[in-house]
């Protein structure tokens, strides 16, 4: 039977302690990409646009929801999908911590909110109301972290005003639009159908029917002023 000398032993277990030490924080400290919402009816892609963080809705359980609950009633039509959920989110100086606004569609409310990576596949998110009424909950990332490139738009980005995502794709995918709900080919069924259609397609085919595609290109986000 082989013995490992008690020195080497000591250094292989400090070497993998270092290791384990420097991959972790790279990991934990990535708010971007894919995450589920704690009840499972939304998933929000999180990525960093001009500077700041974002979160828009990617992926809805029941698709052709509305922002019904907004007060201002010009937006009470617009779609869920692609509505902006985390907004111009700023990282909070040494710590793996962003802080900003989020929107509550269930009140159309906004709040203040901190949102901070837990591991590598945990977002908690902590939203309070004139500094009090805390609340929060925990999201669980599906998609993997979003790399920035050097025009702050996504590596999973569209072309503007709702250009496919990726050209491979396009052909047998239904034309996307950033900003809403997915339109049927010509000559299928009516209205209702075809949204249970893009709902169903959205379920089963999870990235390869995105519709939503890089959030940095969403009018709510590129039109944004402080």
């Amino acid at each position: 039977m082989l013995h490992c000398p008690p020195k080497l032993a000591r250094t292989i277990a400090y070497s993998g302690f270092v290791l384990a030490s420097t991959l972790v924080p790279a990991l934990a400290g990535d708010p971007t990409g894919d995450w589920r919402v704690a009840d499972g009816v939304a998933h929000i892609r999180v990525a960093q646009c001009n500077g700041s963080i974002w979160g828009a809705v990617a992926w809805e359980k029941v698709p052709g929801g509305k922002d019904t609950h907004n007060p201002d009633s010009a937006k009470q039509s617009r779609p869920t999908l692609g509505m902006p959920i985390l907004i111009d989110m700023k990282k909070k100086t040494g710590t793996d911590a962003w802080e900003g606004q989020v929107y509550n569609a269930k009140d159309g409310q906004l709040y203040s909110s901190t949102i901070k990576p837990i591991g590598s596949d945990k977002l908690e998110i902590q939203g309070c109301v004139l500094g009090f009424l805390c609340g929060g909950e925990t999201w669980t990332r599906v998609g993997p972290p979003i790399p920035s490139n050097p025009a702050n738009s996504m590596a999973k980005g569209t072309a503007p005003k709702g250009a496919a995502p990726s050209a491979p794709q396009a052909a047998s995918q239904m034309p996307p639009r950033t900003t809403g709900s997915v339109s049927s080919a010509p000559g299928t069924a009516p209205a209702a159908s075809s949204k249970q259609q893009a709902g169903q397609k959205q379920a089963t085919t999870g990235q390869s029917g995105d519709v939503v595609g890089d959030i940095c290109l969403l009018p709510d986000v590129t039109g944004f002023t402080h």
